[in-house]
């Protein structure tokens, strides 16, 4: 598959909703996150220490963003996107979209490695189908590379349960993975081209894999819950014979926190929530024009060499309306944005799932309606922008297309600037689009430090 089919099945599916879906149990990524409510959407985060299979890499330190919405179709949880072909209280079938956390270090590559082509994270794409009954879940996932990374195939099984002791929540798992030649090949394979004297030409071929893990789930008040977990991964044995693999047990350790918002509280006006429709046009920063210079108003100003620009249609659903009292709303978006890179390169689509906070509680509320917005969420890039490759090369970094995304922004009422009853709901102001990578410790956002900033122009409207 080519990255532009493999972006266009990311696009198209993350439009049939405006917001983001979580799981009971995720075993690609090691995580259990749960959301108690359907239509409920969560943001948060999880530190993890991994054992690296890699000679001489040591342990690794990862920092997950948590971004979650268990909808009616449509599910984000940790590294995967998916839809629900089917979700009854006893069995659900999910189509699934998701991150593969594997491969060599993105930085400081030990010598077991030099001279090898570097093995990257891959997207994979596939199905999953579990069972639910008082004994607890159990379920069967097959996922192959749609990017032509691995072309590899891995097929798992496993098997989780719930005890519940007041606000605790304990979740035992074990899982069993096949994954077939190509797979571990990529990953743990040494080509002809890349053995040396110390280092033979190796193919592990296909084998098994397993996990075993513990996790656990505090609740802490009615939004916060606190996440843990421990497990650890057994190799195969094709792959543990591997010249550049150390060990065949790998532990993991992960703690992290999350906040949910809650089920979708219908306090609209009429039969059915509104839909946010929202068209903006903006231009890149210039160089050291960085998102905290830009909201505190210290630098405004957009690139004069090498300038680009992006267009953009983005869609929102109200989640909650005066969250705990407070003159706040919180929307989900999904965007499409369309990059100018002015010949530079060939231009991308790029789209962005994010939830918005706005404030509404300024003292000129009653003449001039005014909301302070912030979003946060992903953002998927067909191509890497020109503004991060451009600015990654000059300081010697990698790129990465799935990166965290901001969406800081500040809008009045155009009816109540004109005075037209009529467009009381309709907007204009400005934002910045904002995509980077979190300090550098995030594996999925491909260990990215730095990225891009647009300061755009935008009008909205409510239906």
């Amino acid at each position: 598959m080519t990255q532009r089919s493999h972006f266009c099945g990311f696009a198209c599916a993350a439009l049939l909703a405006a917001v983001p879906a979580a799981q009971a149990q995720n075993y690609a990524s090691g995580l259990a996150v749960d959301l108690p409510e359907p239509n409920s959407a969560a943001l948060g985060f999880a530190a993890r220490v991994e054992r690296s299979p890699y000679v001489g890499d040591g342990s690794r330190f990862d920092v997950l963003p948590l971004y979650i919405y268990d909808g009616k179709h449509l599910f984000l949880d940790a590294n995967r996107v998916g839809l629900k072909l089917l979700d009854e209280p006893a069995q659900r079938l999910d189509l699934v979209v998701e991150r593969r956390l594997e491969g060599f270090p993105l930085t400081q590559a030990p010598a077991s490695l030099t001279g090898m082509a570097v093995r990257d994270a891959s997207v994979d794409v596939g199905v999953s189908y579990s069972i639910r009954q008082p004994w607890g879940q159990l379920k069967a996932e097959v996922v192959h590379d749609s990017n032509s990374t691995h072309r590899g195939t891995e097929a798992r099984l496993g098997y989780a349960k719930d005890w519940r002791s007041g606000a605790l929540t304990w979740r035992p798992s074990l899982s069993v993975a096949w994954r077939n030649a190509k797979l571990n090949d990529y990953y743990y394979g040494v080509r002809a081209s890349e053995a040396t004297a110390t280092r033979a030409a190796y193919e592990p071929g296909a084998g098994l894999e397993a996990r075993v893990g513990l996790h656990a789930t505090y609740e802490v008040s009615r939004h916060w819950s606190l996440l843990t977990g421990v497990s650890a991964t057994v190799l195969g044995n094709g792959v543990n014979n591997s010249p550049i693999v150390e060990q065949r047990v790998l532990p993991s350790y992960y703690l992290g926190a999350v906040y949910n918002f809650g089920p979708h509280d219908r306090e609209w006006v009429g039969t059915s929530s509104p839909t946010y429709f929202k068209l903006l046009y903006g231009k890149a920063t210039a160089d050291g024009c960085h998102l905290l210079k830009i909201i505190t108003a210290q630098c405004l100003s957009t690139a004069s060499v090498n300038p680009t620009s992006i267009s953009a249609v983005q869609i929102g659903r109200p989640f909650i309306q005066n969250f705990n009292g407070l003159p706040i709303d919180v929307v989900g978006y999904v965007g499409l944005t369309q990059h100018n890179d002015s010949g530079l390169q060939p231009n991308g689509l790029q789209v962005d799932l994010f939830m918005k906070a706005f404030y509404t509680g300024f003292p000129w509320q009653d003449r001039i309606k005014t909301r302070a917005g912030l979003g946060m969420g992903v953002s998927m890039a067909q191509r890497v922008p020109y503004q991060e490759v451009s600015s990654q090369a000059a300081n010697g970094e990698q790129t990465s297309r799935l990166l965290h995304h901001l969406d800081p922004s500040l809008d009045v009422s155009l009816g109540d600037l004109i005075g037209s009853r009529p467009l009381k709901d309709t907007y204009i102001g400005f934002g910045v689009s904002h995509r980077s990578g979190i300090f550098k410790s995030s594996r999925l956002l491909g260990n990215v430090n730095g990225g891009s900033n647009y300061i755009y122009t935008y009008v909205e409207t409510v239906y």
